[in-house]
C-alpha cells in the first residue's frame, strides 16, 4: 500500500510539472509570439529643386555663320608684269594701302604720249586763235572777206575738240599708270596671295605667261570673274554672323524690333565649349520668306574687337526677344505631363509626395515659367517621378554628378 501511494503522488509531480510547462508554453505563444504589424511603403529616393522667382530673358537659338562684314577680292585693272607683292600674308591692312606693283614702264609711255599729243594740239589751237583775231581786225577794216572769219572760227572750235580728247587721253593714261600701283580698298585682313610676282596678271584676273600691252580696263574685263585676283582682303572687325529663324519667329522679332528699326541683342557661342564669344546687336531681315524651309535669313553685326570670331565659322547663336521680370520659375525636368495636362510632385512637410496640376506660361531652355500651380519656394520632385503617386512617402537625395555611371 505504501508503495503505491508513492508510486501515485510520484505520477501526480509529473503530470503537475507537464501542466505547468503547458502554461508556461501557452504564456510564451501569446505573449511572445503575436504576428507583426505589417510595414508601411517604401520611401521613394527623389531629387527636388526650389521654385524661385526671377527675371528671365526669353530668347531663340539658332545655328549660324561668321562672315566677312564686307569682302573684297583684289584684282588688277590694267594688263602687266607683276612686280612685287607689298604684304605680308595673314596681316591687317588699311584702306589705299598699296598690296601690289605692275611694271609701268608701257603706261608711263602711253602717258607721255599723250601729254606729247596734248602739248602739240594746243600749240595748233593757240595758233589757230591768234589767225582769228587778225581775221577780225581784218574784217573790220573791210580787207577780208567774212567767210574766212568764219571759216578760222570753225578751225578754232575744231582744234578745242581736238585738244579736250587729247586731255582726255591724257587723263585715262594716269588713270592706268595709277592702277599699276594695287591698293586695298577697305581696312581688313589679308588671305594668302593668289599669284607671285614675276607673272603676267590681266583685268579678268587671269594669269599668263603671254606678253601683254598696255590696255586700259574694258568692260568686259572687268566684269570677268573667272579669274583669282591678286589676295581676299575681308573685314573682320566689325564681322557679321548670318542664321534663320522660322517665320513665325522671324514675326515676333519684327514687332519686338519696330520692323528692326531697334537693334536686339544678339550673342554667339563656340560651337564646341559653349563659351561665349562675342556679343552685337541683330538690326538686318532678308527681304522675302524662303519658300523651301519657310524661314527667313538674318544678318547680325558683332564688333569682334577680341577676334574670336573669323569668317567662315560656325557658331550658336542666342537672339534675346524680352525679358520676364519676376516670374515664379523651375527647371523643366519637373513637369510631367498627364492626360489631364501638366502637373508636378510638390513635397510636402511631412515627406510625402502632392501631385498638383500646373499651368505653365513657356519654357526657356532648361527652364519652366510657371503661372499657377506651384509658389516660390516649395520643393518640386525633378527626378524619381516615374515611381511616385500622390500621398507616397519619400526620401530626398542628391543629384548624381555629370558623368556619373553606375559601377
Amino acid at each position: 500500500m505504501h508503495q503505491d501511494a508513492a508510486a501515485r503522488r510520484h505520477r501526480y509531480w509529473i503530470f503537475g510539472g507537464l501542466g505547468a510547462l503547458a502554461i508556461l508554453l501557452a504564456g510564451w505563444a501569446i505573449f511572445y509570439n503575436k504576428t507583426p504589424k505589417p510595414a508601411g511603403p517604401p520611401a521613394v529616393p527623389v531629387t527636388v529643386a526650389t521654385a524661385a522667382v526671377k527675371d528671365v530673358p526669353i530668347s531663340i537659338t539658332a545655328l549660324g555663320a561668321a562672315q566677312a562684314w564686307t569682302s573684297v577680292t583684289v584684282f588688277a585693272q590694267v594688263s602687266g608684269k607683276l612686280l612685287t607683292v607689298n604684304f605680308k600674308e595673314g596681316t591687317d591692312v588699311h584702306a589705299g594701302q598699296i598690296l601690289a606693283q605692275i611694271d609701268p614702264a608701257p603706261y608711263q609711255a602711253v602717258l607721255t604720249q599723250a601729254q606729247g599729243t596734248l602739248k602739240r594740239d594746243q600749240a595748233l589751237l593757240a595758233d589757230a586763235n591768234l589767225d582769228l583775231a587778225r581775221y577780225r581786225g581784218l574784217e573790220m577794216q573791210n580787207a577780208i572777206a567774212t567767210q574766212m572769219v568764219d571759216t578760222q572760227a570753225a578751225l578754232v572750235k575744231q582744234d578745242e575738240g581736238i585738244v579736250q580728247t587729247d586731255e582726255g587721253l591724257v587723263a585715262a593714261a594716269q588713270v592706268n599708270l595709277g592702277w599699276c600701283q594695287i591698293r586695298s580698298p577697305i581696312d581688313g585682313r589679308v588671305g594668302v596671295r593668289l599669284v607671285d610676282p614675276g607673272n603676267l596678271v590681266s583685268a579678268s584676273g587671269s594669269v599668263s605667261s603671254t606678253p601683254s600691252t598696255a590696255a586700259p580696263t574694258n568692260s568686259s574685263s572687268a566684269n570677268a570673274a573667272s579669274g583669282s585676283g591678286i589676295v581676299l582682303v575681308n573685314q573682320i572687325e566689325p564681322i557679321a554672323v548670318t542664321f534663320t529663324v522660322p517665320e513665325g519667329d522671324f514675326q515676333r522679332l519684327s514687332d519686338l524690333s519696330n520692323q528692326f528699326k531697334r537693334p536686339l541683342t544678339t550673342q554667339a557661342f563656340s560651337q564646341e565649349s559653349g563659351a561665349l564669344l562675342d556679343s552685337g546687336e541683330l538690326s538686318i531681315a532678308d527681304n522675302r520668306v524662303d519658300p523651301a524651309t519657310g524661314t527667313v535669313e538674318l544678318k547680325a553685326r558683332f564688333p569682334n574687337a577680341t577676334r574670336k570670331l573669323w569668317p567662315g565659322q560656325f557658331v550658336n547663336v542666342q537672339l534675346t526677344l524680352q525679358t520676364l521680370h519676376h516670374v515664379t520659375t523651375i527647371p523643366t525636368s519637373a513637369v510631367n505631363r498627364g492626360p489631364d495636362g501638366n502637373f508636378v510632385y510638390v513635397v510636402g512637410p511631412n515627406k510625402t509626395a502632392i501631385m498638383r496640376p500646373l499651368v505653365l506660361d513657356l519654357t526657356q531652355d532648361t527652364t519652366a515659367i510657371v503661372k499657377a500651380g506651384v509658389n516660390q519656394g516649395e520643393a518640386v520632385v525633378t527626378d524619381g517621378q516615374m515611381t511616385l503617386k500622390a500621398g507616397s512617402p519619400v526620401r530626398i537625395v542628391q543629384p548624381k554628378p555629370a558623368g556619373h555611371t553606375a559601377p
